[in-house]
């Protein structure tokens, strides 16, 4: 078996292994990300897969949409493993008007350019956002915290606007999975969202965290204030010394910069480990709760 066939070969039992409920984890220890593929590679291991596992595969998954990708005239072919895993059409615009609170307002500030530092609906909640590899854990996480009083995850630090899931997955873009986090600055410090993000990073991971690499999965600290930029500057300087050997400093991966537009995902991609993940089961988001994070669902 050539190197290709044998990357799809193992992409393919990689798909099956996590679509039978069983581990991502590859034969001879090696973990293979499920969402970091590119669209071209979904399709070659979605082949790949129903060439040998057609009659077990229901119709209803193989029966998919089209999504169209850099332009009307290259059409391309949504295959069951993207819609089990999602994304949602290249090009499907995402309609912010009818999400719920608070995507719904961020989706508005973000068309109309503004990166406030406040909530403009609720002025008493400031606005701080963080990226740190997939948003699905670092959102539950921040869920979690007493004072965190609503959560959004989204599409931030690309110049493209109104960026979807499929562009954002594919690497198509300047953005990075990240999450808004609305929280009561009487209950919960800026701080505290600091402690938090930095108990779930390695912030010398270029490009990634745990099982996701790529730009899209870059980690982050986007300050919306010059207080904020203080205190996560400070925090920056306190992270560095923990990596630092004799005179060897290993390299801070993660961004620290200002807020930009903040985009939110798709409605499906909201709380989603709290509202049941990708095998519908649901994770606490009781503030306080200290169970373990299943980032996958």
């Amino acid at each position: 078996m050539n190197k290709e066939k044998m990357r799809l070969s193992r992409a393919a039992a990689c798909y099956l292994s996590v679509f039978l409920g069983g581990s991502s984890t590859l034969s001879g220890g090696n973990a293979f990300s499920t969402r970091s593929l590119t669209t071209r590679s979904l399709q070659q291991a979605n082949s790949f897969l129903v060439s040998r596992f057609e009659k077990r595969i229901p119709r209803s998954l193989l029966s998919a949409g089209t999504i169209r990708k850099h332009g009307p005239s290259k059409a391309l072919h949504m295959s069951w493993l993207q819609n089990f895993f999602g994304g949602g059409a290249y090009n499907l615009r995402i309609d912010y008007e009818s999400m719920e609170f608070p995507a719904k307002e961020l989706g508005k500030l973000a068309l109309d350019g503004q990166v406030p530092s406040n909530s403009p609906s609720k002025p008493e909640l400031e606005l701080a956002t963080f990226a740190g590899g997939c948003f699905w854990g670092l959102e539950l996480a921040f869920q979690r915290v007493p004072g965190v009083i609503y959560t959004a995850v989204g599409y931030s630090q690309g110049p493209e606007t109104c960026p979807t899931y499929e562009q954002v997955c594919a690497g198509n873009t300047g953005h990075t999975e990240a999450v808004c986090v609305y929280f009561d600055p009487k209950e919960c410090s800026y701080e505290q969202l600091l402690d938090i993000f930095f108990d779930r990073v390695d912030p010398t991971t270029v490009n990634g965290q745990g099982r996701d690499f790529g730009r899209q999965y870059r980690t982050g600290v986007y300050y919306h204030t010059e207080q904020q930029e203080e205190l996560a500057r400070l925090r920056f300087e306190e992270e560095k010394s923990k990596y630092k050997t004799g005179n060897y400093q290993r390299p801070i991966a993660t961004e620290c910069k200002p807020a930009a537009p903040f985009w939110p995902a798709e409605e499906y991609h909201q709380q989603y480990l709290s509202k049941g993940g990708r095998f519908g089961s649901p994770q606490s988001a009781e503030k306080g709760c200290t169970d373990e994070i299943r980032c996958y669902g």
